[in-house]
């Protein structure tokens, strides 16, 4: 009795993050939106990626987004879906598809530590791959004007930073508590402008923001760097939850505003 005990509480601990964010999925299912699963081929991988289409009249920009280092959650499915609603095609691919067993991803893993584990596994160059083939399928959608611009979160901001030394085309990146690049010779391929979002209260992340600078303004590269006070890593999800501390909230909806002023700038 006392071994099943502590096999549900391992249980319910490994889907806290999950029922965490049952506001995130409430919210999804009241989408009035074109949502839905697609897959992604190339080089022998299937990447499944969540889409969100807008209703509007013209062909649309296509926002790239990156996960958090929790995977493809119901939150990152969400800002898909608010990033179609403000106009855009939004597709959110899961790069940790494949990686559970049976070939699964994110949802497949089982829980937080796992995802994280799988994560810190991922090959850099495959994770180049998934997401130029992610861009590709969906600026070559007929809904869309082939403007491409990229966004990630936590350590898909690092990977949104990233993904700008390994794609020309970008129109924009933005990085949200995310780490730069520290070789010189990779921040030199850099051709679109870096946008940065960085919490008051995230020393680890904000500690890097001035070699960023540093070396960005070296390049002769575009990188505006801002920083919420009072705000801890993780605010544009935290932000969103019923129960966000004020702090969290006022970073969340001011780099919302901000995030969608630059996109109108595409």
């Amino acid at each position: 009795m006392k071994k099943l005990l502590i096999a549900l509480l391992i249980a319910a601990l490994g889907t806290g993050a999950v029922s965490a964010q049952d506001w995130a999925k409430a919210r999804l299912e009241k989408s009035p939106r074109h949502l839905e699963w697609i897959k992604v081929d190339h080089d022998g991988r299937t990447v499944n990626c969540f889409i969100g289409y807008p209703e509007v009249k013209e062909k649309a920009p296509v926002v790239l987004v990156i996960h958090e280092i929790f995977g493809l959650s119901d939150w990152v499915r969400g800002v898909v879906d608010q990033l179609a609603e403000a106009g855009y095609i939004a597709i959110a691919p899961d790069l940790l598809s494949g990686m559970a067993p049976g070939g699964g991803g994110t949802a497949e893993l089982g829980g937080v530590d796992s995802v994280r584990k799988a994560i810190s596994s991922l090959p850099a160059e495959q994770i180049t791959l998934d997401l130029n083939a992610t861009a590709a399928y969906a600026t070559k959608l007929p809904a869309a004007n082939g403007k491409l611009a990229v966004v990630g979160f936590c350590w898909g901001g690092g990977q949104s930073f990233r993904y700008a030394t390994n794609n020309k085309d970008l129109k924009a990146a933005f990085v949200f508590y995310g780490t730069g690049p520290e070789n010189p010779s990779d921040i030199a391929r850099i051709a679109a402008p870096v946008e940065g979002f960085y919490a008051g209260n995230d020393a680890r992340v904000g500690a890097t923001v001035p070699k960023s600078t540093e070396l960005m303004k070296a390049a002769g590269k575009t990188y505006e760097p801002v920083t919420y006070d009072g705000a801890g890593h993780g605010f544009m999800r935290a932000g969103e939850e019923p129960k966000a501390n004020e702090a969290n909230k006022k970073a969340r909806d001011e780099s919302w505003k901000r995030l969608l002023g630059e996109l109108k700038k595409l």
